[in-house]
């Protein structure tokens, strides 16, 4: 059985160009992207080694092996931190001895009072999960008739995977998913294990099982919607961390004067109500 910082190693290496390395290419390959007896050797290690590493037969390499692998990949340092992340989950650093508590889902009072700050703006707090918590009036005029916010409790991750409509409310559905999935990797570990594995994979499918063994870090870029109005939205994304609770707060901003004109339309139909869970 493997471990998620094996399906990672294992998939930056099929997904490298040993040129791009300056890895000598020595003829016909039989998988794509670099070879392990080449990885090894950049890394410093032997290719028994890795092969444990990535089979999830060893689970604890040393900060300094880490740190080899992101240099010998060729990481950005998003994927520098992903990497670290997952040894850490590999090794049981991130998974409680007891039973997790479930993810918090209440909003402190004072990122409520942020939140509505932010009005008539569209903002949301979320957790890693995807469970929306707590939403502006202007976030609810965005997501009005995509049927995103129809569940109770609403959830970003469980829509996107299990819903058609979210298909051709996200423009660029493939790269949500990505998203959606490596989030799940960034939470609580074991809780987020323990309710993607019982309740949202079995209906989800091999959408999301794919995304999730791949560990794809998002690009990140304007997000894309086809509102149900008919107009096109194209919205930035900028994200405070809340480390304390373990959530997130999302404001989206118009990435052009075309969408902040729609926004604008939209707006005039809001409630202009915060709305928490």
């Amino acid at each position: 059985m493997g471990s998620p910082l094996g399906d990672f190693i294992r998939a930056k290496r099929d997904s490298v160009q040993p040129q791009s390395l300056g890895v000598p290419d020595w003829g016909r390959r039989r998988a794509p992207g670099l070879r392990r007896s080449d990885l090894a050797s950049r890394v410093g290690v032997s290719v028994e080694y890795l092969t444990r590493l990535e089979q999830g037969r060893d689970r604890n390499p040393s900060v300094a092996v880490v740190n080899a692998l992101a240099d010998a990949l060729g990481l950005n340092p998003q994927e520098r931190d992903h990497l670290r992340h997952l040894s850490k989950i590999t090794g049981g650093e991130c998974i409680a001895h007891t039973r997790p508590a479930p993810p918090r889902r209440d909003v402190r009072p004072s990122v409520l009072r942020t939140l509505g700050l932010l009005e008539p703006g569209i903002a949301v707090v979320t957790n890693r999960l995807g469970d929306i918590l707590a939403r502006t009036g202007g976030f609810e005029s965005v997501a009005r008739g995509s049927g995103l916010l129809d569940a109770d409790p609403p959830n970003l991750t469980r829509y996107v995977f299990t819903d058609p409509r979210a298909r051709t409310f996200f423009a660029d559905w493939d790269e949500v998913a990505d998203e959606r999935a490596f989030e799940l990797w960034c939470g609580p570990s074991a809780a987020s294990f323990e309710w993607f594995t019982a309740e949202l994979a079995p209906t989800a499918g091999p959408d999301f099982t794919r995304r999730l063994d791949r560990h794809v870090v998002p690009r990140r870029g304007p997000l894309r919607l086809h509102h149900p109005s008919g107009c096109e939205l194209a919205l930035v994304r900028e994200t405070l961390e809340l480390p304390e609770d373990a959530q997130q707060l999302v404001v989206f901003l118009p990435a052009d004067e075309a969408t902040a004109r729609s926004v604008d339309g939209l707006g005039d139909r809001a409630s202009g109500r915060l709305r928490a869970v």
